[in-house]
């Protein structure tokens, strides 16, 4: 592209950042950085009664979380209000825009009377050639918008998109206690910010053409449109908090990795042949808003899921352990202030990652091995932990307290001799010994627990259940 690439991302700071937020930021983010461009942060809070602060914190802790670097910003339009009042200002002296005086009460009046009469409520121009201004009387300015004649956008997914002038009414760009409305700030915003593509959804395609005759009006270049298409819950209906539509920190909470949320979202209305699972540079390398699909994506938490589970078992264990340590530390399995490193926390991942979906299963699995003292499941110990394993137990006690190192083959023809001696299925002798081990019936494989143990953890263990075996009788 001649002209460098401007992009942005504009949330509102009035409530959660959702799944079909995030999108919209990763495709502007994508756009950008396949092409070299800028990406922008803006936080458009002008709405005071409802923007927080808390808000405002959870996006950039959102992104943040996501790996969606922004080159400039936040930007925050309450911020920029001597910016708007002067571009009001300039409308005014170049009468393209007039104060009204229509009382609320009037206004409701006119829109009943016109859907008494079938006709499409709106601003009729009471007050567009008024001359003269009543003093102490509250008013609001509007736009001039063209009374005949139609806008024609040139959206870059679904071609000329025309709108009748006529349908339009003189938008309020300046309320009566002074604050400006969001398709006034938003076209000054991306005018003087110079943002050459506006990525949206779809549900903003209806403000377009009003925000292009603002463009027009204040002599700026209109950037080119992309709306793309809502995310729909697994229903087909709206995203709703049921199929999807919560807080992105949540799924942060529930365990997902971000990578593995990026490539879900990713792939929610965009393809690069039948690939589905990218790597960020991947994504960035082949993203194209040619391959951006009008229909409507269907949001599938099976699929994330199972993306999920595909990320986690291709982690690198150390990085993947900087990720599993706050789940570990929630579930108390970790203290605050541990002192373990990274390469510790690390060290029973590999025997962990090939069974969870998500960090929240993986963290409680990891317990037998970072616990001092085991939390036994009492029913797996009263079934398994018996006088007729006792014997097999002692015989596994001595073998290993013989053994210079434990491997994986020794450790698997010790079982199974054991086993064969005793005349037992290998997972009768295996299960009891797991229970001992790690208090559960859930777990790696029995050598693998054996092995992430070592020698004098397992020979403890081992040992404090042939104790409980004796002591119950």
């Amino acid at each position: 592209m001649t002209t460098p690439v401007r992009v942005r991302f504009a949330p509102s700071p009035t409530g959660h950042l959702h799944i079909g937020g995030v999108r919209t930021a990763l495709f502007n983010w994508l756009f950008a950085r396949h092409h070299g461009g800028q990406f922008v942060l803006r936080i458009e809070d002008t709405d005071a009664s409802r923007s927080t602060e808390e808000s405002i914190d959870e996006i950039l802790a959102s992104m943040k979380w996501l790996g969606l670097d922004w080159d400039e910003g936040p930007f925050r339009q309450t911020e920029r209000q001597s910016i708007y009042k002067e571009k009001v200002d300039q409308l005014l002296r170049e009468d393209k825009a007039y104060p009204c005086f229509c009382t609320a009460e009037e206004l409701d009046r006119k829109r009943k009377e016109a859907q008494s009469k079938g006709l499409k409520p709106k601003y009729d121009g009471t007050c567009r050639n008024r001359s003269d201004k009543p003093e102490g009387v509250p008013f609001v300015t509007r736009f001039k918008a063209p009374l005949e004649g139609a806008v024609t956008i040139h959206d870059l997914l679904r071609g000329n998109v025309v709108f009748q002038n006529e349908e339009l009414d003189d938008l309020i760009i300046l309320r009566s206690d002074g604050t400006p409305t969001y398709n006034f700030v938003v076209v000054v915003d991306d005018g003087g910010m110079g943002i050459t593509h506006v990525i949206r959804g779809d549900d903003h395609l209806s403000n377009t053409p009003r925000q292009a005759l603002l463009y027009d009006g204040l002599g700026m270049p209109r950037p080119k449109f992309a709306h793309i298409s809502m995310i729909l819950g697994a229903d087909k209906t709206r995203l709703s908090k049921r199929h999807g539509a919560t807080s992105v920190l949540a799924y942060r909470d529930m365990g997902y990795l971000p990578d593995a949320l990026i490539n879900y979202l990713a792939r929610l209305g965009w393809s690069h042949g039948n690939q589905e699972i990218f790597t960020r540079q991947e994504m960035i390398q082949n993203f194209s808003l040619e391959n951006v699909t009008t229909s409507a994506a269907v949001f599938n938490p099976e699929k994330l899921k199972w993306l999920n589970q595909q990320y986690i078992q291709n982690a690198a264990p150390l990085d993947l352990a900087c990720q599993l340590e706050p789940f570990l530390i929630k579930e108390g399995i970790l203290s605050e202030n541990h002192g373990l490193s990274a390469e510790k926390i690390a060290k029973p991942i590999p025997s962990l990652n090939q069974r969870a979906e998500t960090l929240v299963e993986m963290a409680p699995k990891s317990t037998f091995y970072f616990k001092e003292k085991l939390e036994f499941d009492e029913k797996a110990r009263d079934k398994f932990l018996n006088a007729d394993i006792k014997p097999h137990i002692e015989k596994l006690i001595v073998a290993i307290n013989e053994m210079d190192n434990l491997e994986h083959d020794s450790m698997e023809k010790l079982f199974k001799q054991v086993a064969e001696e005793a005349k037992l299925k290998l997972g009768k002798l295996a299960q009891p010994v797991r229970v001992a081990l790690t208090g559960g019936t859930a777990s790696p494989g029995i050598y693998d627990v054996v092995l992430l143990l070592g020698k004098t953890t397992t020979l403890k263990r081992l040992t404090e259940s042939v104790d409980f075996i004796e002591k119950r009788g």
